[in-house]
């Protein structure tokens, strides 16, 4: 089952690439060779992709500490998001790559907050950004084993999701169509599964034994 989504997903960030291929081969045929072509991400869209990114890859640290002992449903489980998440990182990369655009967003969220809040979000970084955990708890987890670890584990990706879900909901409200919009309702479908999963998880790792 993970192995059909993980092609399926693959699948789909194929497609995803060759539509902006297609649609920057064309554009100039549509907006005649004297306009000036529009950019293939706009702020919105360039932002979410950047933090998007960032956040992502919190997520594959956090599979990463999860001790190897840990209840086998929890890695099952983590292994699964890995194998998501790093298929959309790649496909994030692609659109920034093809849009000759920087990875790392300079002014992280500042696309998700109001215009009087810029400043602040610009300079905070990823503190802000929201569901990441702390060093200090990326720390603990890897330091965790056993049902330690499965519950910790648990634990920072169900905020993690929320925050990701978070983020994508504030950008399918912005947008108005396009790939980088239908990801982000992915994300909400994929990640607000995984959430009731991690529920039904953490309820047994948390039983009497």
């Amino acid at each position: 089952m993970i192995r059909r989504r993980w092609l399926g997903a693959a699948t789909l960030a194929a497609f995803a690439v060759l539509l902006l291929v297609a649609g920057a081969a064309l554009r100039p045929l549509a907006v005649g060779a004297d306009s000036t072509a529009a950019p293939l991400l706009d702020s919105t869209e360039t932002g979410f992709v950047q933090d998007m990114i960032a956040h992502h890859n919190q997520a594959l640290l956090l599979v990463q500490r999860l001790d190897g002992g840990a209840d086998p449903a929890v890695r099952a489980l983590a292994q699964q998001i890995a194998d998501t998440q790093r298929t959309e990182i790649g496909m994030m990369l692609g659109w920034l790559r093809m849009a000759r655009l920087a990875v790392t967003n300079p002014h992280p969220m500042a696309w998700m907050h109001a215009e009087a809040d810029h400043e602040h979000y610009a300079t905070a970084g990823h503190a802000t950004m929201p569901g990441m955990a702390s060093q200090d708890e990326l720390d603990a987890l890897g330091a965790a084993r056993g049902a330690e670890a499965a519950t910790g584990f648990l634990r920072l990706m169900q905020r993690h999701h929320y925050g990701g879900i978070q983020m994508a909901q504030a950008a399918d409200r912005r947008l108005n169509g396009g790939m980088v919009e239908q990801i982000a309702r992915d994300m909400i479908s994929t990640q607000g599964q995984e959430v009731g999963l991690i529920g039904l998880l953490l309820s047994r790792e948390q039983a009497p034994r």
